[in-house]
C-alpha cells in the first residue's frame, strides 16, 4: 500500500465503538476535524516551550508541522506521530545561552547548533536501531535510568517560574491562581475540555488577569495591541545556527531522553492498535532526529514526538496517520500567522509561569509514572542510589568542568544515571 493510500472507513464504525487503524481513515471532512483536534492538543505545550527558552513560538509551531510531515515521510507514513516542541531542551538551552526568560533570546543561534547536532545523533542512533534493533536501548536505558531523567528535567525546572517569571507580589498571586485554575479544569471537567487542561487554564486565567489588571489596576495591563497591529500573513523569523563546541556538548545529552520519550511512545502506540510498530522503530528514530535538525537549521526547536497527541488517540481510538498529515498541514499554514504569533507574545508573563509550574511538575511525575508503570524494584539499592543521586545532580544543577568546557544539571545526571547503572549493574554479576 502506498505512502498515501488509506482504506476509507464510514464514520458509522466510530458509533458502534470501532477503531480505526494507522493505515485507514475516516471521510476526509471528519480527517479534517480531526486534525483540528489534534492541533488543538498540542498546541499549548509547542507554544510554552519556545516562550521559556526565548524562541519564537510562530516559528516553532510552523517546524512542528514541518518536523511532522518529515516525520511522516520518513516512517512511510506508518507510525501515527505528532512531533512538536520539546521540553527537555528547555534547561540546557536556558544554560547555554545564559537566558533570562523574558523577551527573545539573545543567543539563539548557540542553541541552534546544539541543537542541530543533537539531531545528528539522534539520527545516527536511528541508523544503528534500523540495522540491529532496540534491545541495546533497552538494556542501556532500563526504566529507573530512563524514569530518573525524564524526572530531573522537570525538577531542573523548577526555579524557572519560581524565581524569574514574578516581579512581585501580585505578579506570585496570579500564578498561583494559574495553576489552580489549570488543576481545576483537570479535576471538574471530562472529555475534550480535561484533554486541553493546559490551554483552557491558560485562557481563564488570562481572563482574570485582565479583570484585575485592566480593570481592577492592580498590575501590569494586559495589552493586545500587537495583536491588533499584526499581519495576518507573514514569513515566519528564521535564525542561523552557531557551532559552539560548550554548547553542543551541554545540550546534546538531550537525545537520550529523545530516544525515551520516541520508544516509549512507540510501546504505547502498538499497545493501543495491537499492531507492532517495533519494526519502523529506527525510522522513527531518524525521523525525529532529521526533523530536529531541520528546526534547529531554520530557527526551531528541538521537536519529539507527543504525549498530548497520543492521549487524543486513546480517548478517540482513532489512530489513523491521515489525521496526523492534515494536522501537519494545519500548522504549517499557523506559522504564516504573525497575528497568531502575536497573540501568543500577548499571555502574561506570570499567567505564564503558572502553566509552567503545573507543566513542569508533570514532567516530573511522568518520570515517576515510568518507575511505577515498569515496577521499578527499589528495594534493590542499585535502583535507589541511582534514581536518588541521578535526582539530586539535576534538581541540584551539579556541574564538572572539563578544561573549558562544564556539564551541569541534566547533563550529569543524565550520564550520571546512565554510567551508574551500568557500573551497579555489573557488579552484581
Amino acid at each position: 500500500m502506498g505512502i498515501f493510500n488509506w482504506t476509507e472507513k464510514p464514520s458509522q464504525v466510530l458509533q458502534s465503538g470501532g477503531v480505526i487503524g494507522p493505515d485507514e481513515r475516516l471521510p476526509w471532512g471528519q480527517t479534517g476535524l480531526m486534525g483540528i483536534q489534534h492541533v488543538i492538543a498540542m498546541f499549548g505545550s509547542t507554544v510554552l516551550a519556545p516562550i521559556l527558552m526565548g524562541f519564537d513560538p510562530n516559528m516553532a509551531v510552523f517546524m512542528s508541522g514541518i518536523g511532522t510531515l518529515i516525520f511522516f515521510l520518513i516512517t512511510g507514513g506508518k507510525v501515527p506521530s505528532y512531533l512538536g516542541s520539546s521540553f527537555a531542551f528547555i534547561g540546557v538551552v536556558i544554560a547555554a545561552t545564559a537566558y533570562a526568560g523574558k523577551g527573545a533570546n539573545a543567543n539563539i543561534g548557540v542553541a541552534l547548533g546544539g541543537i542541530i547536532a543533537c539531531g545528528a545523533v539522534y539520527t545516527l542512533i536511528g541508523v544503528i536501531v534500523q540495522m540491529v534493533g532496540t534491545g541495546w536501548i533497552e538494556r542501556f536505558m532500563p526504566p529507573v535510568v530512563t524514569g530518573a531523567i525524564v524526572a530531573v528535567i522537570g525538577l531542573n525546572l523548577a526555579s524557572i517560574p519560581v524565581k524569574n517569571m514574578a516581579a512581585n507580589n501580585f505578579e506570585s498571586w496570579m500564578q498561583a491562581l494559574t495553576f489552580v485554575s489549570v488543576g481545576l479544569v483537570a479535576v471538574l471537567t471530562r472529555g475534550m475540555v480535561q484533554r486541553l487542561l493546559i490551554l483552557v487554564g491558560l485562557l481563564v486565567a488570562s481572563v482574570l488577569y485582565a479583570v484585575l489588571t485592566n480593570g481592577l489596576g492592580m498590575g501590569k495591563p494586559l495589552d493586545l495591541s500587537g495583536v491588533m497591529n499584526a499581519a495576518w500573513f507573514g514569513m515566519p523569523s528564521f535564525h542561523a545556527p552557531v557551532f559552539e563546541a560548550q554548547a553542543m556538548l551541554l545540550i546534546v545529552p538531550v537525545v537520550i531522553i529523545l530516544v525515551a520519550e520516541n520508544l516509549g511512545h512507540i510501546k504505547a502506540v502498538t499497545a493501543m492498535t495491537g499492531k507492532n510498530l517495533d519494526q519502523y522503530m529506527g525510522r522513527a528514530f531518524i525521523g525525529d532526529g532529521v526533523a530536529t535538525m531541520v528546526s534547529g537549521g531554520l530557527g526551531g526547536t528541538g521537536v519529539t514526538t507527543y504525549a498530548e497527541n497520543i492521549g487524543v488517540m486513546a480517548a478517540t481510538k482513532i489512530y489513523s496517520t491521515a489525521v496526523f498529515l492534515v494536522a501537519a498541514l494545519i500548522a504549517v499554514l499557523l506559522g504564516f500567522s504573525p497575528k497568531f504569533g502575536a497573540l501568543i507574545q500577548a499571555i502574561p508573563l506570570p499567567v505564564m509561569g503558572g502553566v509552567s509550574i503545573v507543566v513542569f511538575g508533570l514532567i516530573a511525575i511522568a518520570g515517576c509514572k515510568i518507575w511505577v508503570e515498569n515496577k521499578v524494584d527499589f528495594s534493590k539499592n542499585k535502583n535507589l542510589i541511582v534514581a536518588a543521586i541521578t535526582l539530586i545532580l539535576g534538581t541540584g544543577d551539579f556541574t564538572l568542568k572539563f578544561g573549558q568546557f562544564a556539564l551541569g544539571g541534566i547533563g550529569t545526571a543524565t550520564f550520571g544515571a546512565i554510567i551508574l547503572y551500568a557500573l551497579f549493574n555489573r557488579s552484581e554479576e
